[in-house]
């Protein structure tokens, strides 16, 4: 995925399917200058991670 696409999910009203190593997770912001995303696992919100843009995987 792209930091642009990552920042269209984000402001998105509608709940978009996104993975992270296979797990879904939601994205909590976006860091353009780095290619980066915030995001937590749904299904473990208190599994926070920081990562690329790029190993996420909308569905």
């Amino acid at each position: 995925m792209d930091t642009k696409r990552a920042k269209d999910i984000l402001a998105s009203e509608h709940l978009i399917n996104v993975t992270y190593q296979g797990d879904p997770i939601y994205i909590q912001d976006v860091d353009e200058q780095n290619n980066a995303a915030k995001v937590y696992e749904l299904e473990n919100p208190q599994q926070k991670h920081h990562v690329s843009v790029h190993e996420l995987q909308e569905k």
